[in-house]
């Protein structure tokens, strides 16, 4: 018996499995996917088990982590589904909601979550919910993701904005770092000095905030010296709608992900 199946082995299964190898040993994992080719790589890259069944994935694994692509979750389960009687099954599908998967699964113990691709890195930020208040199961489940970075238990009618924030929101950063290495080009630094500035940039402040645990606002203006250069930078932000443009992508994904539901 494996401790951990997965079904799906596209960028966000390899998040997973590569986290999990942390927590667990790799030959606990076992997995299997639409492409012979993908399962073959994992296989071969993280030593896991690998199969072309996803029958027997699920009838091995004391928990099944779904992570095929929303459009195909009926055509995935539908075939098996006698299969997951008794099974908790963990979904990173964004959109579908616990009833939806509990409808297709109706003897398995359902748990929503949305992981982020820093999971990769063991960095990532999960927000997940239970089909009910098991505390055995969640202690669990929470112990074995937090292997991929930081969980967040959320009421499941949130995990929309969840999607639309932190499962989204890696693409928002790369974007924004994206844009500071160009600063740093135009202002005459090479691409390497330019990204690594940026990165470190990014990275020490998420550090500085995660650790003083203060407010935003309160970092930024202890940024902002009178009449200096972070404050005519900020103004420049606040007249292009910067902070505007981040509240609209969270919305904007949110309500995506509310869309893939129905």
């Amino acid at each position: 018996m494996f401790k951990v199946g997965l079904i799906g082995c596209g960028n966000m299964g390899e998040a997973i499995v590569k986290g999990l190898s942390r927590k667990i040993k790799s030959t606990d994992i076992i997995v299997s996917d639409i492409n012979p080719e993908r399962v073959e790589y994992m296989v071969e890259k993280y030593n896991v088990a690998g199969s072309s069944s996803n029958r027997r994935v699920v009838e091995n694994s004391e928990i099944v982590i779904l992570a095929v692509k929303p459009k195909d979750l009926e055509e995935t389960v539908s075939p098996i589904n006698d299969s997951f009687k008794g099974k908790v099954v963990v979904s990173v599908l964004a959109g579908i909601s616990i009833p939806k998967l509990k409808n297709l699964m109706k003897d398995s113990f359902i748990v929503r979550a949305m992981p982020n691709t820093p999971a990769l890195v063991g960095e990532g930020a999960i927000g997940v919910s239970f089909e009910n208040d098991s505390p055995e199961i969640k202690e669990k489940i929470i112990d074995l993701l937090s292997s991929l970075g930081t969980v967040v238990e959320v009421d499941e009618k949130l995990m929309d904005v969840v999607t639309g924030l932190s499962g989204s929101g890696p693409a928002y950063v790369f974007m924004f770092i994206e844009g500071l290495i160009q600063g740093g080009i135009k202002g005459g630094l090479s691409y390497n000095q330019s990204r690594e500035l940026a990165v470190q940039t990014v990275l020490g402040a998420a550090k500085m905030l995660k650790e003083t645990g203060e407010h935003p606002s309160i970092l930024r203006d202890k940024v902002s010296s009178p009449g200096g250069t972070t404050i005519y930078a900020l103004h420049r932000l606040e007249e292009k709608g910067f902070k505007d443009a981040v509240i609209s992508a969270v919305e904007e994904a949110t309500k995506r992900s509310k869309e893939l539901s129905k």
